[in-house]
């Protein structure tokens, strides 16, 4: 029998191959193959199966590439991100409304200079891939030239990714603040240059209520009405000052959400930043509009803003995927991220498992923007996005991964233990897109 292929890897496997309602079914639709074989043909996946079974598919068993010494999972599908704030990662002392003001505003006033944007678009993209990230919704800023910039270099790796040109009229400094028609056509002609090219999509990006006024929130209605298909990507309840101002600016709303909701903003691809300080009504109002929530702990926690309610996210069957949110994040590796996850969950009683966590990194951030037909796993007709973890870097993670009792301990202690070294390989539509040893070769 022969199988058309292009790529044949061997290695230790491990994905959910299905979306879930509740955790606890989560194990049942686990899948770790200890000695598999992953069948890719033109950047898509023929199959994934014991090698003991697939070996005989082999037109060529010496062409195979082998991964046997590391496990391989479904490429991280980071839920929300700030490409422009790479460069201020790590800024002291504030909290969200005064970190803007004295940190990232600042920082993004440099992205009208295209040259600017390229530099830090390769740098971002380098970061993600080397992260293992094959995929992220990305904010750029109010400068078409930052999105420009980014989906150029995004489109020479092949990768899936989703971003969009900040929209901001109000509340801003000057150098940054655009008007509600501005705002409209820019975007309109970066839709039109860049929408469903490729692996590239746009998300509208009104960056949060407070910067945008009732005509630029009509602007977005307009445009997610013209372009149906498009993305929304903004931020919600993050932080009480933030709250409280939403009230005050929108008093005829009833919540935070309700400004989103009423301007027709929620939705299927609809993808809110945050989530911490929900009202009922609100999160009643995510899951009848089939919106997304992208749980971002490592920022939540650098700024103070507060604790997501992860069980809750499941109990109101809320799309959810995880989120770096670097600048505010102190990291683009999800592992860490997932660690500080489980942190966030622990101080409410709620026991994060390394399988939970491992799907809301994979096939629940694809099912959370809309996109787990085409990524999260190693399902036939996937496209092949994947990395390989070195699961024992470091004399403790060796020492850990050594006396490791099963795959979900395996896996716990990465996601505790982990960090950048753990990528060895990062895999995008087919191809190896970034390999550790050969980074350190060249060093």
């Amino acid at each position: 029998m022969s199988v058309k292929y292009t790529q044949a890897i061997r290695g230790r496997f491990f994905d959910i191959t299905a979306t879930v309602k509740q955790p606890e079914l989560l194990a049942d639709y686990a899948r770790y193959v200890e000695d598999g074989l992953l069948l890719i043909d033109e950047g898509r996946i023929v199959s994934l199966q014991s090698w003991e079974q697939g070996h005989r598919l082999l037109s060529d068993p010496h062409q195979v590439i082998d991964y046997r010494n590391k496990l391989i999972v479904p490429g991280f599908v980071d839920s929300h991100i700030h490409y422009p704030q790479t460069e201020m990662i790590g800024a002291f002392g504030e909290q969200l409304l005064e970190w803007l003001q004295q940190y990232t505003f600042p920082v993004e006033s440099q992205y009208h200079c295209p040259q600017h944007a390229a530099r830090m678009s390769a740098f971002f993209l380098h970061q993600l891939l080397s992260n293992g990230t094959t995929t992220a919704l990305v904010f750029g800023t109010v400068h078409p030239q930052s999105v420009d910039a980014l989906f150029t270099a995004a489109e020479q790796l092949g990768m899936r990714l989703i971003a969009g040109k900040v929209m901001m009229d109000r509340n801003a400094p000057d150098y940054l603040i655009e008007t509600a028609a501005d705002s409209y056509q820019q975007t309109r002609a970066l839709i039109e240059r860049w929408h469903n090219r490729g692996r590239l999509s746009y998300a509208l990006t009104p960056r949060f209520a407070p910067t945008s006024s009732p005509q630029l929130l009509a602007n977005v209605r307009r445009l997610r009405q013209e372009f149906p298909d498009t993305w929304l990507h903004t931020h919600l309840s993050e932080n009480p000052q933030e709250v409280a101002w939403v009230k005050a600016l929108f008093p005829e709303n009833s919540s935070y959400l309700d400004v989103y909701h009423q301007y027709q903003l929620t939705g299927r691809r609809s993808v809110f930043a945050h989530c911490l300080h929900l009202e009922e009504q609100e999160w009643d109002c995510l899951h009848q509009t089939e919106s997304s929530i992208a749980f971002c702990p490592t920022s939540n926690l650098f700024l103070g803003s507060g604790l997501f309610d992860l069980q809750k996210r499941w109990q109101k069957q809320v799309h959810c995927g995880i989120g770096t949110d670097v600048g505010a994040g102190t990291t683009f590796n999800l592992l860490q991220t997932l660690g500080e996850a489980y942190k966030v969950a622990q101080l409410q009683h709620y026991k994060l498992s390394a399988c939970e966590a491992f799907y809301h990194a994979t096939l629940g951030g694809a099912q959370a923007l809309d996109l787990d037909d085409k990524i999260g796993n190693f399902n036939a007709g996937k496209e092949a996005d994947f990395v390989v973890l070195d699961p024992a870097v470091s004399a403790l993670q060796q020492l850990r991964h050594g006396n490791s009792r099963d795959i979900w301990e395996q896996l716990f202690v990465l996601m505790t233990l982990g960090d950048d070294r753990n990528i060895a390989a990062t895999w995008v539509n087919g191809a190896c897109v970034w390999q550790r040893d050969s980074v350190e070769k060249a060093a």
